[in-house]
């Protein structure tokens, strides 16, 4: 077996469950992304696309006769919005940074979303959930009010990441807080376990972009004025 088909059909087993070696390998690049993410680099949003790519993958195993049982088809379907907002992300961050908006070396200058995308933020939330619930019921997605919450919170905080609001953090602890029992009970033990470290990293991610924050504000206060226009 060469690399490729290791990558794309590899599996092992643990504790009598099988893993795919893709949706661990799909999840690393998540990881690595939310760390390039937490520095605020431009490389982290091509990385996460590559991880975006690979789960899309593990999430419909029915089609592609995963071993799971489940289709979460909001977990596949915030993929591909994933690749959308990447992409919008990934040119936000290297204007920024070409710009040189931030003094600190960091692409993007974080700050608060602010009255306006807070409610921007809200409204999302609540469509984006409604409608998603009643899209994924219709495609028999298994837990398709937990998926509809998942896909609409993945959504709203990779755009407020490209938006550079540190809020995306505290969104993204919301979706894990119910991506960890989904996962858990649909069979896919590295997504889920994933989701746990993510959480501990979000907590970390939060507050390292609340303390650059803070010393931006003190040496660059105009700073954000032309980043959240």
């Amino acid at each position: 077996m060469d690399a490729l088909d290791w990558l794309l059909e590899g599996t092992f087993a643990i504790g009598g469950s099988t893993i795919l070696v893709r949706e661990v390998v799909g999840n690393g690049f998540g990881l690595a992304s939310a760390i390039g993410g937490m520095r605020r680099k431009v490389w982290a949003w091509p990385v996460g696309i590559v991880g975006n790519l690979l789960l899309f993958t593990v999430f419909v195993g029915g089609i592609l006769d995963k071993p799971q049982a489940h289709d979460l088809w909001g977990q596949a379907g915030r993929q591909l919005f994933f690749l959308a907002v990447s992409v919008y992300g990934w040119w936000r961050w290297q204007r920024s940074k070409k710009a040189g908006e931030s003094s600190d070396g960091g692409a993007i200058v974080p700050g608060w979303a602010g009255p306006r995308g807070w409610a921007q933020l809200a409204a999302m939330a609540v469509v984006g959930t409604v409608v998603f619930y009643y899209v994924l019921k219709a495609l028999d997605s298994w837990g398709p009010l937990a998926d509809a919450w998942i896909l609409t919170g993945s959504i709203l905080a990779t755009y407020g990441m490209a938006r550079g609001w540190t809020e995306f953090w505290l969104i993204w602890l919301a979706v894990d807080a119910v991506g960890v029992p989904l996962l858990l009970k649909a069979g896919y033990y590295p997504s889920a376990v994933l989701y746990l470290v993510y959480g501990a990293f979000c907590v970390w991610g939060f507050s390292t972009w609340l303390r650059v924050q803070r010393e931006i504000d003190a040496k660059q206060p105009a700073a954000r004025d032309k980043v959240t226009a």
